[in-house]
């Protein structure tokens, strides 16, 4: 069989549809949305390629709308999670043995898929199961996860093709191979990209992954899979399973086959991983690979010199898109007296004038949180603030239940700079200003610096120059993405490779080279041409 060196297509930034009105995408997107609406999906788990039942049915419904029926999913318990590490470690072999230009078709394929046929499905399903508007299911579902497919192809490409020099008489190759045993993907509800993407790069790459999605999330889950079965994954490389987060743990953490982790969520629960993963390191047939994106408490810092209107911008776009809900989202800002005195009244009238209601009314800005947890989680916060002496309410604070998860987004003021919604993580529609006097810029940085055990993202708005340089280089430590004169949300695939460390994660970059290379065991081949014949060196003469 003749065979090539083959170079796959050069990867490039899905363009971002419009949805403007009386455009042919906002039609086919109704059209879409009303098929979420009018159907009841059954959706069974894809374990070894076939559909798994069981007898407990779980109902999916809009988080704006509660009493909507979506479809149903079927709990697995650990049975189900056995069955789909038995078939991904049946399926490796012939996976790991294949091509890798035939690998890199499936996967193009998919992205292929996501961006014509399937766009407007997965966008659908994103925006009423998550309850995402048009524009931020449109980044998210059907252009970051296409980008996420075609740049990984090309970054395989890449990491292959790195080889070692080979001396006279000498050919040195690097092999890169997939890990020994199975992956564990645990995704989040916030993006489909992410849910797509977290099982699909060790896969790529020659592995084979049990996949186990947020419960809030398995409707963009059940789409996804079928768009891998139809661009030809074969079966068992994925497996698809519904089972709650300590049985799926209990089972695969355990297994002595178990050989990377790739996890975006919260950062109890990839330590509370972690932790379980050290316990049973003596299970393993080889050292886990853990690579995990966790929370944030992402910043935006204001120098006096700051373009206010932009800071405007970048406060309603970064603190509020998605209801916050995204792990790179503004959750506190740092402001000079001299610019919040100038800004504060602009800003309440466009965060009041910000309208909200289900994803299906395209002109709403603001949509429900994902499920009634989070909402009371939220809610509490709020209502701390609004009793404490060291806040107050700038704008928002109001929230209602009754037919969906709606809350304002809220402006909190910290009087007190370690407040406590300057510190943790609330993963909502609210972010907390603190006002700093002018002159105080160093020591604001130091402030924020020690004040968050994350280090995601975050952002400087200045238009001194020397102000900028100052704060790049104080804040070194606190964002992996680090954003000047820009709100701290929106990386893009093959232009921010995105992820943070310090309590925020392994930074090891999804969307990069970075990432891939965590699931590739390298092995280095020398092979000799002309072997020496005789044992002894000439300075044994």
């Amino acid at each position: 069989m003749p065979k090539g060196i083959y170079h796959v297509p050069v990867a490039k930034n899905e363009p971002i549809l419009s949805y403007a009105p009386d455009t042919p995408e906002r039609e086919a997107m109704e059209e879409a949305i009303r098929s979420v609406y009018d159907q009841v999906v059954d959706i069974p788990m894809i374990i070894g390629g076939k559909e798994v039942r069981t007898d407990k049915k779980v109902r999916v419904f809009p988080p704006h709308k509660i009493d909507h029926t979506l479809g149903y999913y079927y709990q697995g318990g650990e049975e189900e999670v056995r069955k789909a590490i038995q078939a991904a470690l049946a399926a490796k072999e012939t996976w790991a043995g294949m091509s890798w230009e035939h690998r890199a078709a499936i996967f193009l394929k998919i992205a292929d898929l996501i961006t014509g046929p399937y766009r407007y499905k997965l966008n659908a399903a994103t925006m009423i199961g998550q309850s995402k508007n048009v524009f931020q299911a449109e980044i998210d579902a059907a252009c970051e996860l296409a980008d996420f497919f075609r740049f990984n192809v090309q970054y395989m490409t890449e990491i292959y093709s790195q080889q070692p020099s080979s001396a006279p008489l000498i050919w040195n190759r690097m092999e890169y191979r997939p890990l020994e045993g199975f992956i564990f993907a645990l995704t989040p509800f916030n993006f489909t990209s992410i849910a797509g993407n977290l099982p699909t790069a060790p896969a790529l790459m020659g592995n084979v992954v049990v996949w186990k999605p947020s419960k809030t999330a398995v409707y963009p889950a059940h789409v996804l899979m079928d768009i891998f079965r139809e661009a030809g994954l074969p079966d068992g490389v994925i497996n698809l399973v519904f089972a709650s987060g300590p049985t799926a743990a209990r089972v695969v953490l355990t297994h002595p086959d178990f050989t990377g982790f790739h996890f975006t969520g919260s950062t109890a629960v990839f330590q509370s991983i972690w932790k379980m993963i050290g316990e049973n390191i003596k299970t393993y047939k080889t050292y886990p690979r853990i690579v995990g994106e966790t929370g944030g408490k992402d910043y935006i810092l204001a120098h006096p010199s700051a373009n206010k209107k932009a800071l405007i911008t970048a406060i309603v776009r970064g603190a509020f898109e998605y209801q916050g809900q995204k792990c790179s989202a503004a959750s506190r800002a740092y402001i000079p007296q001299s610019l919040w005195k100038a800004m504060k009244k602009e800003l309440v009238s466009t965060v009041k004038g910000l309208k909200m209601g289900p994803p299906e009314d395209f002109t709403n800005f603001i949509n429900a949180v994902i499920d009634e947890a989070s909402f009371d989680k939220i809610t509490t916060y709020i209502e701390k603030a609004k009793k404490s002496k060291d806040a107050r309410i700038v704008v928002g604070g109001g929230s209602d239940k009754s037919t969906g998860y709606y809350i304002e987004p809220t402006i909190i003021q910290a009087l007190d700079p370690h407040f406590v919604t300057m510190e943790e993580e609330l993963f909502g529609p609210v972010l907390t200003v603190y006002i700093y006097e002018d002159d105080k810029f160093e020591e604001t940085m130091d402030l924020l610096d020690n004040t968050s055990i994350y280090g995601l993202t975050g952002a400087v708005f200045a238009q001194d120059r020397f102000a900028i340089e100052k704060a790049t280089e104080r804040l070194v430590n606190t964002a992996g993405n680090f954003y000047i004169n820009d709100k701290p949300t929106g990386a893009v695939v093959g232009q921010q490779p995105f992820g943070g460390s310090r309590g925020s994660g392994t930074n090891d970059k999804a969307g990069s080279i970075l990432n891939l290379i965590r699931w590739v065991s390298p092995r280095s081949i020398k092979e000799t041409f002309v072997p020496p014949e005789d044992y002894r060196y000439p300075f044994m003469e």
